[in-house]
């Protein structure tokens, strides 16, 4: 079937975005379109002037950078979903979001509506079967990505910030009860076998785990349910419900500020492995290192990808105090990178 002949106004961004230095075609541009990651051609120029509306350019040209051939732009269609907001846009955002914690049910053949519910044993067995499902072929890593940080400025001889949070979640200590957990939630995991693996998996600071038996002795005590406030407290069926019914406009706000401080992060984290310590030791001295970027909730460098964004996203819409902490944090990484380069 012949392809339509591009229209003037289509020849017109493409010329446009060739002047910012990339290359896209009208098939591209097409395709976007049908994607909803960029408006209809009508929304493209200024009604009064008839000229390209410069921010539309802009949008062109970002996906124009951030596409390969054959590859999926990931998080980073969320982020146009959520600055179009409409109810069609909102809508498979949603779904996107939900999505990458459905997945590893279906990459081990679980239907996550199939999950069954209750204490029985009968239940209990179940689920602890699909977990070991999902573990097959999984391997974690002893060493996170803050691990791997930390090893290196210790090569380097000088010195970082304390932990303050247990290892990434995907540290091998930590996969069989966390395969449960995702399951079955804090239910299926006792307090005393979480904070046995939370122990393993970071064995240089006993002094924090004292003060997570500490916390939940005090919470009992006060009748209260510390892991309730956990993430993962009604696992990955609990995440996905609080996605489904989020608020449109929330959700949209949490991905584009999720978004942006991880572009951010992955901006700043190369001058850290270019020998500018005082970057990654002024980082790591925000509690939001440790609520974010220790814990594996930030898909940076590669790591974690829309499960990680997914994660981030979901800590700033339930989570008290998350949010206003990654717009603080937010303010200090753009003050990091505007300041100028070490000579």
């Amino acid at each position: 079937m012949a392809r339509t002949k591009p229209s003037d106004l289509e020849l017109a961004m493409v010329a446009a975005v060739k002047e910012r230095g990339f290359t896209v075609s009208p098939t591209q541009l097409e395709r976007w379109r049908t994607q909803l990651w960029l408006p209809r051609t009508a929304d493209w120029t200024d009604p009064e002037t008839g000229e390209l509306r410069p921010e539309i350019v802009h949008r062109a040209a970002t996906l124009a950078g951030i596409s390969r051939t054959g590859r999926s732009i990931s998080w980073f269609g969320w982020g146009f979903w959520a600055m179009n907001a409409t109810p069609e846009s909102t809508a498979r955002l949603r779904a996107e979001v939900a999505s990458a914690f459905e997945r590893p049910f279906r990459g081990a053949g679980i239907d996550f509506s199939q999950i069954p519910q209750g204490d029985s044993d009968e239940a209990f067995d179940a689920r602890r079967e699909m977990a070991a499902r999902m573990l097959m072929g999984q391997r974690g890593s002893r060493r996170d990505f803050d691990g791997a940080l930390r090893e290196g400025a210790f090569g380097a001889q000088f010195e970082l910030p304390a932990s303050r949070s247990v290892s990434n979640i995907v540290h091998r200590a930590l996969m069989d009860p966390g395969a449960r957990m995702l399951i079955g939630g804090m239910e299926d995991v006792g307090f005393d076998e979480m904070v046995e693996a939370w122990a393993a998996a970071t064995p240089g600071n006993p002094e924090m785990i004292e003060n997570i038996r500490a916390a939940q002795r005090d919470a009992a005590l006060a009748g209260d349910d510390l892991f309730a406030q956990f993430p993962l407290a009604g696992g990955l069926p609990g995440l996905i419900r609080a996605v489904q019914e989020a608020d449109g406009q929330r959700l949209c706000s949490a991905v584009l500020a999720c978004i942006k401080a991880s572009t951010a992060l992955t901006v700043l984290l190369p001058h850290v492995v270019s020998k500018r310590p005082e970057i990654l030791r002024t980082l790591m001295a925000d509690e939001m290192w440790d609520l974010w970027v220790r814990v594996g909730f930030a898909p940076v460098l590669g790591i974690g990808g829309e499960a990680a964004m997914a994660m981030s996203v979901v800590q700033h819409l339930l989570f008290p105090g998350w949010a206003e902490g990654l717009v603080r944090y937010q303010t200090l990484m753009d003050t990091l990178l505007a300041q100028p380069p070490a000579e």
